[in-house]
């Protein structure tokens, strides 16, 4: 009794805190040595020692690992309050911004982030909320030790209601639209239900953007579904001037968060903008 039954047919032991909840409420009308009874709402009480004494449960600070995908993530609880985000970082320097996209979606979403080793030369990770886990491709390899162990790029594809790829580098583009999938990232891309929301906000030079793969990449990417965030124009880090900056963090932000309030989560059409329009000139 308390254990659950897996997918596969197999049976899971309950957790240690589970199983103590378990046991404190394993009370028996007129056993043996049975407490006297208690007031109306109150749970019994049993002497020490005896089988069905309540155990009460420490509380213990929560530390994220990547060892255990399942517990991270949280998938026990199959009905949040939130809808759950997963904001995802490539390689551009549009992603110093990514502390900013964090704060402001987890405001309203339940938050995971993963990052590229590119967008890392640009993401301070101190410097993220301390509840947001950020996962890597070393924790893809990491948390994969045996046949039956969770796959991150695949739980994290499971946990999410909404993916959102801020900044999305031209060389990202290329493979999501060529069905590359050599990182966590694009193998997240790659897994996704995409009558789920997925949101790209492009970031690279005016050069890259004004490419003509460019167009061909974005026009591949809408057939998918997915919405983008169109870049602006401006002084670019490199110091040209041009279209190709990344969108605001507060105007992807609120992109999303209106796109979900006009349409509900886990339906079979994309909302906002699809990537085919706003195409860069060729």
């Amino acid at each position: 009794m308390g254990a659950r039954s897996t997918a596969m047919g197999a049976t899971e032991a309950p957790s240690p805190r589970r199983a103590a909840l378990l046991e404190g409420g394993r009370g028996v009308a007129g056993a043996p040595g049975a407490a006297p009874s208690s007031a109306a709402g109150s749970p019994p009480e049993y002497g020490a020692g005896h089988p069905l004494r309540r155990v009460r449960a420490p509380l213990l600070p929560r530390i994220f690992t990547a060892e255990s995908v399942q517990e991270t993530l949280g998938l026990d609880f199959p009905h949040p309050s939130k809808p759950r985000v997963l904001l995802a970082a490539s390689g551009s320097v549009a992603a110093i911004k990514f502390e900013s996209l964090c704060r402001s979606f987890s405001e309203w979403a339940e938050v995971r982030a993963v990052a590229t080793k590119a967008s890392l030369h640009f993401i301070d990770r101190t410097s993220l909320p301390s509840d947001i886990i950020l996962y890597t491709d070393d924790d893809e390899w990491s948390t994969w030790k045996k046949i039956g162990d969770e796959v991150l790029h695949i739980e994290l594809r499971k946990w999410a209601d909404i993916m959102v790829i801020a900044p999305l580098s031209a060389n990202t583009l290329a493979k999501i639209a060529g069905g590359l999938c050599d990182n966590l990232l694009t193998c997240i891309v790659r897994a996704w239900d995409y009558s789920k929301p997925l949101f790209v906000a492009p970031a690279m030079n005016t050069f890259m953007w004004n490419n003509p793969f460019t167009s061909r990449h974005l026009e591949t990417i809408n057939l998918l579904g997915i919405s983008l965030v169109p870049p602006i124009t401006k002084r670019l880090a490199c110091g040209d001037y041009g279209n190709g900056a990344m969108a605001e963090p507060s105007v992807i932000d609120s992109t999303v968060r209106l796109a979900c309030k006009r349409q509900p989560l886990n339906t079979n059409s994309s909302p906002v903008v699809p990537a085919g329009r706003n195409l860069p000139s060729s």
